[in-house]
């Protein structure tokens, strides 16, 4: 049976759960988009701009699995390029679809419009294969297998894609079955990967796990979940996978891991142990707090999405989700006790002269409960954040690695789209929020209601905290009245502005009330340097670890 290309693409995707296609039309793209319009089961979000599209694909992806972004060519897919480089980075599957011009102004190396002065068809793809895990620019020939080849890259390595589509091509006929090629362990690599984990394992007094992002990227939780069980190791988790452990399902959960700031059980058990066991961990500087890690190598069992290492050994083809199931059947040495997770906000007395950050993340983890999706923008919010008590079932959303300021926002949007259903709270500062803020627009044209907090404390506070002269002008933005900023995108909304901890608390009280009818914006006035304990901890051990 024939379908279109435009048509089978969306299919695809569709059958893989992305019911909204985030992005901006243009010329080039029409047909793809119409493909999206025409499906019943798919949907097209206009957004504000195209950077903002990917960080909502990119947030969406993070939600449902996989999100897709279509552009138009040079223009609009170089707008989203920084967008789909943070997916690349942090391992969301997002396909980049771009509309190009029709065939034979490409074979004639015409030029035409959003195009360089000299003509380079091939310049943006070649652009994108550095920020995507492969590319493909169709043509009469190769759009079929070409299609099933690049999805087949996204469903397996969980890293985004690009495809480029002339607008001749769309209409092209093509066959409607693709089959999916799923990796596989390889059954040798992963006996000898399981044998020489084992015997690390069995013969340490202190084993400890710390799991990461990489876990929920390929949908091993269960697995890992069971291994944390039969084990009862300690576990703890880095900052990128702040949702993936909580103490409500795992007695001998730590909290998040923090280097030698603030969590010292956790610190002292990670680095105390004979045989930590890292499972989908990214070793960054920020995620595990400048690089404080301090146990023996050659102890050290790292278990990633397709390879194992083991005291400096790599098995290779080797899958997280078979391993770990392995392992918890076979592990004999458990642990015999309960550890003490006592590392989350308390209370604190509020002031009635200003708003306490303490406070404040206090209120936030009262407020969240099971079924939310957290979004923390980039820097010293995502620091802030390692200390929320989490309970299960809620997801926190965050950018650790490529850490694009603005993108949380953007992905905000994402998050509402792909769960409908569930409360979206977004945490963000007012310098973030100014290179993505129109997308306030995009939720409110699509009925959406998240609850948004603004952190408004005059500037970039982790930039000030990074200079030589924190008071350098370039640290420095315009000053909005963001309370008042909603109210240019339509009428349906509840916004305040809040000075202290005082009006912070009544603020929350509303929220409760008029979260189900409309969407809940604050804006609150911290002073400049205002930051919980742990992340002022986490910016000096950061600095530091530069100099």
């Amino acid at each position: 049976m024939g379908i279109s290309v435009s048509d089978y693409l969306i299919s695809r995707l569709a059958d893989l759960g992305v019911e909204e296609f985030f992005g901006l039309p243009g010329d080039y793209n029409f047909n793809i988009i119409s493909s999206v319009e025409n499906n019943k089961k798919t949907n097209w979000i206009g957004c504000t701009n195209e950077l903002n599209a990917g960080y909502a694909a990119d947030g969406y992806a993070r939600i449902k699995g996989y999100g897709a972004l279509i552009t138009t060519y040079g223009v609009g897919e170089l707008s989203a390029m920084n967008a789909i480089a943070g997916s690349m980075s942090e391992f969301v599957p997002v396909v980049k679809i771009t509309g190009v011009p029709e065939t034979k102004y490409i074979n004639q190396n015409t030029l035409i419009h959003h195009n360089l002065n000299t003509p380079d068809y091939q310049a943006f793809i070649k652009a994108y294969s550095n920020v995507v895990e492969t590319a493909a620019f169709l043509n009469e020939n190769n759009a079929k297998e070409e299609i099933d080849r690049v999805l087949n890259v996204l469903i397996n390595t969980k890293k985004p894609v690009y495809i480029a589509i002339p607008v001749d091509i769309c209409n092209k006929i093509i066959d409607d079955t693709y089959n999916v090629e799923v990796q596989k362990s390889d059954e040798n690599n992963l006996n000898e990967a399981v044998n020489s984990a084992l015997e690390l394992i069995e013969n340490s007094q202190n084993p400890v796990i710390l799991a990461d992002v990489m876990v929920k990227k390929f949908c091993a939780k269960e697995q890992l979940y069971e291994f944390v069980r039969k084990t009862n190791y300690p576990v703890t988790t880095f900052l990128m996978s702040k949702d993936l452990i909580n103490d409500e399902e795992f007695a001998n959960y730590l909290g998040t891991y923090t280097g030698k700031n603030g969590n010292l059980n956790a610190y002292r058990t990670v680095n105390n142990s004979g045989c930590p066991i890292f499972i989908g961990a990214v070793i960054s500087d920020i995620n595990t707090h400048g690089f404080d890690l301090k146990f023996n190598p050659d102890d050290f069992i790292n278990i990633q999405s397709d390879f194992t290492v083991v005291k400096n050994k790599m098995y290779k083809n080797v899958l997280m989700k078979d391993i770990l199931e392995i392992l918890a059947k076979k592990v004999t040495n458990k642990f015999i006790g309960q550890c003490d997770y006592d590392y989350f906000y308390t209370k604190v007395e509020p002031s009635e002269n200003k708003i306490n950050s303490e406070y404040f993340y206090y209120k936030l983890q009262e407020f969240l409960h099971e079924g939310d999706n957290l979004v923390l923008e980039t820097g010293l919010i995502n620091l802030a954040g390692a200390k929320l008590k989490i309970k299960k079932n809620i997801s926190v959303n965050n950018q650790i690695l490529w850490g694009s300021i603005g993108w949380a926002t953007g992905a905000a949007l994402g998050v509402d789209l792909a769960d409908k259903n569930a409360r979206t709270i977004l945490v963000t500062g007012e310098g973030s929020h100014q290179l993505s803020a129109q997308e306030i627009s995009t939720m409110m044209r699509n009925n959406l209601k998240p609850v948004i907090f603004v952190i408004n404390n005059g500037g970039y506070t982790i930039e000030r905290l990074l200079s030589k002269d924190p008071m350098d002008k370039f640290n420095d933005i315009a000053g909005w009245n963001y309370s008042k900023l909603p109210y240019v995108f339509g009428e349906n909304v509840y916004s305040i502005s809040v000075s202290n901890d005082i009006e912070l608390d009544e603020a929350f009280k509303t929220i409760e009330k008029e979260q189900q009818n409309k969407m809940c914006y604050i804006e609150m006035h911290f002073d400049m340097f205002e930051l919980p304990e742990l992340a002022k901890e986490s910016m000096n051990n950061l600095k530091l670890s530069k100099l």
